[in-house]
């Protein structure tokens, strides 16, 4: 299997992670969706990481298509996504605002990166990073106090592994302040202990202009 995309996006890190925690064997093209965008558009029409390559040529794209196969792979008692209920719900609404957290910095970026000084929103960029701050405060409040150190049903599951890519992401790309989390700064500390989480991180650099 071909995991095609750069660790330091926490899309492509949180499958990364998933690999390795499921010990699933895979190879690595470490591409970038500027300086390498046209070798991703040989397996992705949209240019986009992750993709991921199977043994048989089958292209997956988009990072929760691609974990939703590993969990079928590994079957309903290794899933990191519960099957069913409440525990599902839960994991999946938390995954979604930690997704939705990076995808509010990633636009901040590009914001300051690709647009010309003069031509910058503020207010658009204010409305991101409050967008942002309030994805991470609804996870804050659902974890504080939570007496088992994980997110949902006492055990590591996708929220977590989630929750920690995006929070490292937004540490080093937009400099989120941790003193607001201290719920959610003390849960990623420990995940970025874990081998998987140690293996795959990369220090965020900036997309070229």
């Amino acid at each position: 299997m071909l995991l095609i995309g750069m660790f330091d996006s926490p899309f492509v890190r949180r499958v990364a992670v998933t690999l390795k925690l499921f010990e699933l064997p895979f190879e690595h093209a470490n591409w970038s969706v500027g300086a390498d965008h046209e070798k991703i558009r040989r397996y992705s029409p949209l240019g986009r990481v992750p993709t991921f390559v199977l043994d048989d040529g089958e292209v997956l794209t988009e990072s929760a298509a691609i974990l939703d196969h590993l969990d079928s792979v590994v079957g309903p008692t290794r899933a990191l996504v519960p099957t069913a209920g409440k525990a599902r719900r839960e994991v999946l609404q938390l995954m979604a605002l930690a997704v939705g957290a990076a995808e509010k910095a990633r636009e901040q970026i590009y914001e300051r990166v690709f647009r010309p000084a003069e031509k910058r929103h503020e207010p658009w960029l204010v409305r991101c990073r409050s967008q942002m701050h309030g994805a991470l405060g609804a996870i804050e409040r659902r974890h504080a106090g939570n007496p088992d150190g994980w997110l949902v049903s006492g055990r590591l599951t996708q929220a977590d592994i989630t929750l920690t890519c995006v929070w490292t992401f937004l540490r080093e790309s937009v400099a989120l302040e941790k003193e607001p989390y201290p719920a959610l700064a003390a849960l990623t500390a420990t995940c970025e202990t874990l081998p998987a989480f140690v293996a795959t991180h990369t220090s965020w650099s900036a997309p070229k202009s």
